[in-house]
Protein backbone atom coordinates (compact mmCIF):
# COMPACT_ATOMS: atom_id res chain seq x y z
CA UNK A 1 0.00 0.00 0.00
CA UNK A 2 3.17 2.48 0.77
CA UNK A 3 3.89 1.85 -2.64
CA UNK A 4 1.03 2.91 -4.44
CA UNK A 5 1.00 5.80 -2.17
CA UNK A 6 4.62 6.93 -2.74
CA UNK A 7 4.18 5.83 -6.48
CA UNK A 8 0.44 8.60 -6.44
CA UNK A 9 2.76 11.21 -4.65
CA UNK A 10 5.43 10.99 -7.11
CA UNK A 11 3.04 11.43 -10.44
CA UNK A 12 1.38 14.23 -8.49
CA UNK A 13 4.83 15.91 -7.85
CA UNK A 14 5.50 15.29 -11.87
CA UNK A 15 2.34 16.86 -12.64
CA UNK A 16 2.47 20.01 -10.63
CA UNK A 17 3.83 22.42 -12.71
CA UNK A 18 2.39 20.98 -15.60
CA UNK A 19 -0.89 21.82 -13.81
CA UNK A 20 -0.01 25.03 -12.84
CA UNK A 21 1.32 26.41 -15.70
CA UNK A 22 -2.19 25.42 -17.65
CA UNK A 23 -4.04 27.09 -14.94
CA UNK A 24 -1.70 30.29 -15.77
CA UNK A 25 -2.34 29.47 -19.08
CA UNK A 26 -6.48 30.05 -18.52
CA UNK A 27 -5.75 32.70 -16.63
CA UNK A 28 -3.62 34.53 -19.18
CA UNK A 29 -6.30 33.65 -21.79
CA UNK A 30 -8.77 34.94 -19.54
CA UNK A 31 -7.04 37.94 -18.88
CA UNK A 32 -6.81 38.49 -23.11
CA UNK A 33 -10.59 37.81 -23.74
CA UNK A 34 -11.60 40.69 -20.83
CA UNK A 35 -8.93 43.13 -22.42
CA UNK A 36 -9.88 41.87 -25.90
CA UNK A 37 -13.21 42.67 -25.22
CA UNK A 38 -12.91 46.14 -23.89
CA UNK A 39 -11.25 47.03 -26.84
CA UNK A 40 -13.54 45.77 -29.14
CA UNK A 41 -16.18 48.08 -27.16
CA UNK A 42 -14.46 51.05 -27.34
CA UNK A 43 -13.67 50.85 -31.15
CA UNK A 44 -16.89 50.02 -32.03
CA UNK A 45 -18.15 53.13 -30.08
CA UNK A 46 -15.91 55.26 -31.06
CA UNK A 47 -16.78 53.88 -34.95
CA UNK A 48 -20.60 54.13 -34.47
CA UNK A 49 -21.15 50.57 -35.68
CA UNK A 50 -24.13 49.09 -35.37
CA UNK A 51 -24.85 46.81 -31.84
CA UNK A 52 -25.53 43.75 -34.25
CA UNK A 53 -22.12 43.95 -35.78
CA UNK A 54 -20.16 45.04 -32.25
CA UNK A 55 -21.86 41.75 -30.43
CA UNK A 56 -20.99 39.19 -33.53
CA UNK A 57 -17.52 40.83 -32.83
CA UNK A 58 -17.24 40.69 -29.54
CA UNK A 59 -18.77 36.85 -29.57
CA UNK A 60 -16.15 35.96 -32.30
CA UNK A 61 -13.36 37.14 -30.66
CA UNK A 62 -14.12 35.85 -27.27
CA UNK A 63 -15.21 32.23 -28.81
CA UNK A 64 -12.31 32.08 -30.61
CA UNK A 65 -9.64 33.21 -27.81
CA UNK A 66 -10.99 30.33 -25.39
CA UNK A 67 -10.35 27.65 -28.28
CA UNK A 68 -7.10 28.73 -28.78
CA UNK A 69 -6.22 29.32 -24.79
CA UNK A 70 -8.03 25.92 -24.41
CA UNK A 71 -5.88 24.03 -27.22
CA UNK A 72 -2.85 25.49 -25.76
CA UNK A 73 -3.51 24.27 -22.31
CA UNK A 74 -4.25 21.32 -23.32
CA UNK A 75 -1.14 20.83 -25.06
CA UNK A 76 1.11 22.27 -21.88
CA UNK A 77 -0.48 19.32 -20.29
CA UNK A 78 0.78 16.92 -22.55
CA UNK A 79 -2.39 16.42 -24.96
CA UNK A 80 -1.83 15.62 -28.56
CA UNK A 81 -3.39 18.78 -30.26
CA UNK A 82 -2.82 17.68 -33.57
CA UNK A 83 -5.96 15.44 -33.65
CA UNK A 84 -8.09 18.60 -32.11
CA UNK A 85 -6.97 21.16 -34.02
CA UNK A 86 -7.71 18.73 -37.52
CA UNK A 87 -10.97 17.98 -36.22
CA UNK A 88 -11.61 21.69 -35.60
CA UNK A 89 -10.56 22.45 -39.23
CA UNK A 90 -12.97 19.72 -40.87
CA UNK A 91 -15.87 20.55 -38.53
CA UNK A 92 -15.29 24.33 -39.67
CA UNK A 93 -15.68 22.73 -43.17
CA UNK A 94 -18.16 20.63 -42.83
CA UNK A 95 -20.55 23.34 -40.94
CA UNK A 96 -19.38 26.22 -43.56
CA UNK A 97 -20.53 23.73 -46.12
CA UNK A 98 -23.32 22.97 -44.87
CA UNK A 99 -24.43 26.48 -43.62
CA UNK A 100 -23.21 28.08 -46.73
CA UNK A 101 -26.36 30.21 -47.41
CA UNK A 102 -26.55 31.47 -43.91
CA UNK A 103 -23.11 32.26 -43.59
CA UNK A 104 -23.75 34.23 -46.81
CA UNK A 105 -26.52 36.00 -45.27
CA UNK A 106 -24.40 36.72 -42.14
CA UNK A 107 -21.54 38.22 -44.47
CA UNK A 108 -23.74 40.20 -46.50
CA UNK A 109 -25.52 41.56 -43.36
CA UNK A 110 -21.88 42.89 -42.05
CA UNK A 111 -21.00 44.20 -44.83
CA UNK A 112 -24.13 46.09 -45.44
CA UNK A 113 -23.91 47.18 -42.09
CA UNK A 114 -20.24 48.42 -42.53
CA UNK A 115 -21.06 50.12 -45.99
CA UNK A 116 -24.50 51.71 -45.50
CA UNK A 117 -25.43 51.28 -48.83
CA UNK A 118 -29.14 52.22 -47.11
CA UNK A 119 -30.31 52.85 -43.62
CA UNK A 120 -33.42 52.25 -42.13
CA UNK A 121 -36.02 54.42 -43.05
CA UNK A 122 -35.17 54.35 -46.78
CA UNK A 123 -36.74 53.26 -49.30
CA UNK A 124 -35.43 50.84 -51.36
CA UNK A 125 -36.42 48.53 -54.45
CA UNK A 126 -35.27 44.68 -55.51
CA UNK A 127 -36.21 42.28 -57.49
CA UNK A 128 -39.92 43.44 -57.78
CA UNK A 129 -40.07 44.57 -54.23
CA UNK A 130 -40.03 47.62 -52.98
CA UNK A 131 -40.77 49.28 -49.82
CA UNK A 132 -39.01 51.02 -46.61
CA UNK A 133 -36.50 49.41 -44.48
CA UNK A 134 -37.37 49.53 -41.22
CA UNK A 135 -34.89 46.70 -39.56
CA UNK A 136 -31.39 45.14 -40.52
CA UNK A 137 -30.23 42.58 -38.81
CA UNK A 138 -27.39 39.54 -39.33
CA UNK A 139 -29.90 37.57 -41.61
CA UNK A 140 -32.74 39.92 -43.51
CA UNK A 141 -33.27 43.36 -44.53
CA UNK A 142 -36.96 43.79 -42.93
CA UNK A 143 -38.75 46.30 -45.33
CA UNK A 144 -42.77 47.41 -45.06
CA UNK A 145 -44.40 47.89 -48.19
CA UNK A 146 -48.47 49.45 -48.71
CA UNK A 147 -49.77 46.32 -47.80
CA UNK A 148 -47.30 43.77 -46.40
CA UNK A 149 -43.58 43.03 -44.36
CA UNK A 150 -41.34 41.73 -46.78
CA UNK A 151 -37.54 39.92 -45.07
CA UNK A 152 -35.77 39.79 -47.78
CA UNK A 153 -31.93 37.70 -47.23
CA UNK A 154 -29.32 40.02 -46.99
CA UNK A 155 -27.47 38.02 -49.92
CA UNK A 156 -29.57 38.71 -52.00
CA UNK A 157 -28.74 43.15 -51.61
CA UNK A 158 -25.66 42.16 -52.31
CA UNK A 159 -25.86 40.97 -55.59
CA UNK A 160 -28.77 41.74 -57.08
CA UNK A 161 -29.66 45.23 -58.50
CA UNK A 162 -30.63 47.67 -56.03
CA UNK A 163 -32.45 51.11 -56.05
CA UNK A 164 -32.02 53.26 -53.31
CA UNK A 165 -34.88 56.15 -52.40
CA UNK A 166 -33.33 58.05 -49.27
CA UNK A 167 -35.35 59.01 -46.33
CA UNK A 168 -36.32 62.59 -46.90
CA UNK A 169 -38.02 63.06 -43.46
CA UNK A 170 -35.13 63.14 -41.53
CA UNK A 171 -35.38 60.83 -38.71
CA UNK A 172 -32.03 59.28 -39.96
CA UNK A 173 -29.29 61.23 -38.55
CA UNK A 174 -25.99 61.73 -40.86
CA UNK A 175 -24.41 59.99 -38.25
CA UNK A 176 -25.90 56.85 -39.62
CA UNK A 177 -25.37 57.18 -42.97
CA UNK A 178 -21.62 57.80 -42.51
Amino acid sequence: MDHYLNLLTDQAIAWLPRVGMAVLILLLFWLLVKLATNVIRGVTIRLGLEENLSILMLRSTRLGLWILGLITTFGTLGVDVTAMVAGLGLTGFALGFALKDTVSNLLSGVLILLYRPFTTGDTIGISGFEGRVISIDMRYTVIQSETDRIFIPNSKLFTDPLSVRENTTGSTTDAQKQ
